[in-house]
């Protein structure tokens, strides 16, 4: 059996609302709205962490784990997701870049896991472009785990009740004059076409 990987901080990039978590072989998650937990989700293989600022930094940790932890104390909204690595590499990752230098999630190598998101500090910016300092923490904890639904774990914030009460797929761009789109979800709408190569 592996040790588990390190636990490790450091700054994330953020962009349209989010950064990620990855596996560079393959897919980690099947689709999950962001209103379910209005903290994590899923979209096209990669979990996405819903942040309140639009575009800059978050202080992300990250803890992997050989066994289920305590969620920790001290923070604003909790989630959990399960999730699936292929390679082993589980990572944090922006929108449009490259790992975060954070070590992998994955404490014992490929398999399925569950992920504990917790959050802090979302509500200071919310759709801030330019911040001057760093607003937002994020604490990652991991550990092997069958698949189990996604659970909102702890809910205080005013950003992530934004987020739970918008209906699914709302930031999905639909062609209809009186659809509920956002500038944030014809961004990522825009940017999820080009990544398949439709550039219509």
């Amino acid at each position: 059996m592996n040790e588990p990987a390190p636990a490790g901080t450091a700054l994330v990039d953020v962009e349209y609302h989010l950064f990620q978590i990855t596996d560079p072989q393959g897919p980690v998650a099947d689709d999950l709205d962001a209103s379910r937990t209005g903290l994590v989700s899923a979209e096209g293989g990669a979990i996405e962490v819903t942040t309140g600022i639009h575009t800059g930094e978050v202080r992300v940790r990250v803890e992997p784990h050989s066994q289920r932890p305590d969620p920790d104390s001290g923070w604003e909204e909790i989630a959990e997701i399960s999730c699936k690595s292929p390679s082993g590499e589980l990572l944090v990752t922006s929108f449009m870049d490259d790992p975060a230098d954070l070590p992998s999630l994955a404490s014992q190598g490929p398999g399925t896991y569950r992920l504990r998101v917790h959050a802090r500090g979302r509500d200071r910016a919310v759709d801030h472009t330019t911040v001057d300092e760093v607003v937002e923490s994020y604490l990652i904890q991991c550990w092997p785990a069958p698949h189990q639904d996604a659970l909102l774990v702890k809910a205080t914030d005013a950003y992530g009740s934004q987020v739970r009460a918008q209906q699914a797929d709302d930031t999905i761009v639909i062609d209809h004059e009186d659809s509920l789109e956002t500038q944030t979800g014809v961004e990522r709408g825009i940017l999820r076409r080009a990544e398949r190569g439709d550039y219509s």
